[in-house]
């Protein structure tokens, strides 16, 4: 990030306008949120006009769309890289669970911005869609569908909860980021940021697999 706009230009220069764009909204939104994503700005650190960035975002709303898919996009990657440290046992299920729900909220804390621009009203009209398998992106919303799935499978997850079961944990794990993000929790330490989310983890997976 130490030179990004001649970066960008050079980007600009082999003729991909669009991906430099891309490139400096990111890094504007990471560095300040969806706020401080402004086309005016983007186009000058690109070194093009407002008028030529125009030409392939619609609006401000589209550019920031697509900063939000980046967000997600990055986001499933660290809940895929806690996934896969999750060693096999018969508790499996569970702990993988716990573990995309973990690189939920860690990609938070680690990128606020990004994680705000995520699902910002402005740039995610509603709730996910159905996955495209043919999609090497995966979203944070499918991930967990996944680990619900799982725990279905195993006869953990009541099928009766399961419709409902997604968007539950969903909210749990979401409203502890925000808490640790921009909320009353975010002065934690680590230490304490560590026992909360360990027991949200724990509380989650005990609310949705217990029998009733």
């Amino acid at each position: 990030m130490s030179t990004p706009g001649r970066a960008h230009r050079t980007t600009y220069h082999h003729g991909d306008l669009r991906n430099a764009l891309v490139e400096a909204a990111t890094a504007a939104v990471r560095a300040g949120g969806p706020a401080a994503l402004v086309v005016r700005e983007i186009a000058r650190e690109v070194g093009v006009s407002p008028n030529a960035a125009y030409r392939h975002f619609a609006s401000h709303a589209d550019l920031l769309a697509t900063v939000a898919a980046v967000a997600r996009r990055d986001m499933a990657r660290a809940m895929l890289e806690r996934l896969a440290g999750v060693p096999g046992g018969p508790r499996a299920a569970h702990a993988r669970l716990g573990a995309v729900g973990r690189g939920y909220v860690e990609y938070a804390v680690a990128e606020p911005g990004l994680f705000r621009a995520a699902f910002d009203g402005a740039a995610v009209a509603g709730p996910p869609g159905a996955a495209d398998p043919r999609d090497p992106h995966p979203d944070p919303w499918w991930l967990l569908q996944e680990r619900l799935d799982e725990l279905a499978a195993t006869g953990d997850l009541d099928p009766d909860r399961r419709a409902v079961a997604g968007t539950t944990a969903w909210a749990a794990v979401h409203g502890l980021a925000v808490l640790l993000v921009e909320g009353p929790l975010a002065g934690l330490g680590a230490a304490d940021r560590e026992a909360v989310l360990a027991d949200l983890l724990r509380t989650v997976d005990e609310g949705l697999t217990a029998r009733r």
